[in-house]
């Protein structure tokens, strides 16, 4: 029985990290389009999106089967109840992916980026995607120190997206920014901001499966101590 086990947790495995290939794709796509003020890679995200969900329920109908048939213990267990949370993180993470391709149409048809705008998101893009990247690394690693860090990562992510958001608000108010294209502006640092989330929510999951700590919450994290 540990061999099925085993063999079941192998294929699992693979099949999230072919999960995060897909979602860093998406979300490089969606930002380089954002980015260069265009919107040609929508569809290309979409098509990710679909096979993202694809495997979403796969993994979903592989942890249920090797729970039933084979009933694993300890870490095994703790790596199989990790995993279903992190299909559905990454999976939101691919609608977060369609939803900047789709605010930034809508924000681009106004008119494009500003200098400022533009490098404000060039600082919180590439800040989003090394979360992702790094929770990915941490979960194929079973490396607890680097989810550590990925938890970490998420206070700049929220503070360059406070920075947007005040930034934005300040250049409607002045009508130098239409209204429109602003709160688009608003929503497409918002989705980078939960996919951060999301990274953060694969970071804490590996650690569970690593360790068997909780770390949901803040008050936990004052009490990580590495395996």
């Amino acid at each position: 029985m540990d061999r099925h086990v085993q063999v079941g947790i192998h294929e699992l495995k693979n099949k999230i990290i072919e999960m995060g290939g897909l979602a860093e794709e998406a979300i490089a796509l969606a930002v380089e389009g954002f980015l260069a003020s265009s919107s040609q890679r929508a569809q290309d995200v979409k098509d990710i999106e679909n096979r993202i969900n694809r495997l979403h329920i796969l993994v979903d109908e592989l942890c249920v089967r090797l729970l039933a048939t084979q009933q694993p213990m300890g870490s095994d267990l703790r790596f199989i109840v990790a995993v279903i949370k992190i299909n559905a993180d990454l999976e939101r993470i691919g609608d977060q992916a369609v939803n900047v391709s789709g605010n930034a149409k809508r924000a681009l048809a106004g008119r494009p980026l500003d200098l400022d705008t533009r490098n404000d998101f060039a600082a919180m893009c590439p800040a989003t995607r090394d979360m992702v990247r790094s929770a990915l690394d941490a979960f194929v690693r079973n490396d607890q120190r680097v989810a550590e860090k990925v938890l970490k990562m998420d206070d700049v992510v929220d503070g360059l997206k406070n920075a947007i958001f005040a930034k934005t608000i300040e250049l409607m108010e002045q009508g130098t920014l239409g209204v429109k294209q602003g709160l688009d502006l608003i929503l497409i640092a918002r989705n980078l901001e939960k996919i951060g989330d999301h990274a953060s929510n694969i970071a804490e999951d590996v650690i569970y499966a690593t360790s068997g700590q909780d770390v949901r919450h803040p008050y936990s994290r004052t009490e990580l101590k590495s395996p």
